[in-house]
Formats: structure tokens, sequence, C-alpha cells
């Protein structure tokens, strides 16, 4: 098999190209408007290309990486199979539990909405496609050695190393569902070519509270920890991982035993990045 990943030099992109480097697994990543992509057969694709944290900044550029590209993507390009990267924020917030055959809601008056409108139209664009093979993986919040990112696990170590604090805009019992990034990485190109449905979940199916991450950050860190007087308390439904675990044994990690490592690596990155300056 040969694989093709759109959005290489992006997060979950470039971890992607360097395990399938490792697996020796066929891959092209070609690099952003090549369009040799429009000429060739791309096998089967990982559509990794979109916006995450910085959504709200840039309303436009979201809309075009998870809709308007990826329809001219589908319409115009030959693949045998294709695996479009959504999101389980598009579940919402609440309790109860998140299965990919529940019905979605979204408020196009909440501006916090944008991300979740934006995956759940390229979701629906990619099924109204009629090609074959055509699925979805609905990512819940992923985490790695993204050091320099806006993502909230990778802000807290950021702040808890540079500042020695970490300030918090939820409250420490809100909570929400954690994916490793080497989980990711090696479940995608199995359904990617081998999936049976339309949509999965690809989550820890284990929802974490603020509070256990703080406590494991305090005690590596010695940070201390500040709660905005506003804080909202955020909790996010239990993301069901039943259909990844009975088609493909899918065992993910849990951040709580991961926090340790990703210290680690950012104390090295930061004597690297010292080191340079």
């Amino acid at each position: 098999m040969k694989i093709t990943i759109l959005g290489a030099s992006g997060f979950i992109g470039s971890h992607l190209v360097s395990y399938l480097r490792e697996k020796q697994i066929d891959y092209w990543a070609p690099k952003r408007n090549d369009a040799t992509i429009y000429k060739r057969n791309l096998n089967h694709v990982i559509y990794c290309i979109g916006l995450t944290a910085d959504f709200r900044t840039r309303p436009f550029e979201t809309i075009d990486a998870h809709v308007c590209l990826l329809s001219k993507i589908l319409k115009q390009c030959k693949f045998d199979s294709f695996l479009y990267l959504s999101s389980t924020r598009i579940y919402g917030t609440g309790e109860g539990i998140a299965r990919e055959e529940n019905v979605i809601k979204i408020q196009p008056l909440d501006f916090n909405d944008l991300y979740n409108i934006s995956k759940a139209m390229g979701e629906s664009i990619c099924f109204a496609a009629g090609k074959a093979n055509v699925r979805t993986v609905r990512l819940s919040n992923v985490y790695g050695c993204d050091f320099e990112s806006e993502n909230f696990i990778s802000s807290l170590i950021r702040d808890a190393l540079r500042n020695k604090k970490i300030r918090l805009h939820t409250s420490l019992d809100s909570s929400k569902d954690y994916i490793n990034i080497k989980d990711v990485v090696a479940i995608l190109p199995e359904i990617a070519v081998h999936g049976s449905h339309k949509i999965y979940n690809v989550a820890s199916g284990e929802n974490i509270t603020n509070s256990k991450i703080i406590n494991i950050l305090k005690r590596l860190t010695n940070c201390t920890i500040e709660i905005d007087k506003n804080a909202k308390r955020i909790l996010y439904p239990n993301i069901s991982v039943s259909r990844v675990k009975e088609e493909f044994a899918f065992i993910p990690s849990r951040i709580i035993e991961d926090l340790n490592e990703l210290v680690s690596r950012y104390y090295d990155f930061m004597e690297r990045k010292n080191d340079k300056g």
C-alpha cells in the first residue's frame, strides 16, 4: 500500500510521516499547493490539513482548510481510499456518551462553534462526494511534543517550566479526553486502508480532570497554580471507543502516565533551544 499525507507539515501530519518512515511504509507527502496531486492516483489519502487552537483568529483559513480545499480534492483527485481527520469536539459539551451515530448539534450564532461547524461540514462533503472508501476519524484532544503550540497540554507544560506558574481559565473539575499522538499515527493507516465503517472515534475513552493533570505537573515542576475568578466548569461527554477497539484491538495510552515523559522531553527541548540561542 501507498499512503498520501496531505498536510504533512502540521503536527499530526509530520508525526505520521515519521511513523510511516520508521515502519518502512510507502508514502508520499506533497508540499502545500503541489498541483501534481490532481494528476496522479493518490492511493490511500489521509487528510491532515486543518487548524485547531488558532481557529478563532483565523476563521477564513479554517473554512478553507476544513471545507473548501477538501471539497476540491474530493471532486478532482483520484484515490483508492480517503480518510478525513475530524474532531470529537463536534459532540459539544455535556455529559453522557459520545458515539459515532450521535446526532450533532451546532449553533451558528456562537463563534466558538465555528470549528465544530467546519468539521461537521467537512464530514458531510466527504460522504456526499459519492466516492468509495471515504471515511472520517474524530480525534479527541491530541497531545505530544508540539511544545510551541497553543494546545492545552503543551501550554500547561510550557507555563509550568518557563514561568513556574500555571493559570487556568477553566475550573479544576473541568474534564475532557486526551489521546497520544503516537496512538493516533499508529491507528490512522489501519483505518484508512482497512476500515469497515464510515466514522471512527479515536480517543482514550477516559475523561481526565484539570485537577489530576495539574497535580502531576506541580509535583514534576514545582510550579504554582492560579485559577481565574470567572473560571467555568466545562465537561465533555465520554468518548466511546468501542468501535475502534473491537475492529483494530486499539489500546490507547493514558495521559496521566505520559506526563512525566512529556515534561522530561520539554526540558530537553528547552536546553537545545538555549544552546542554539
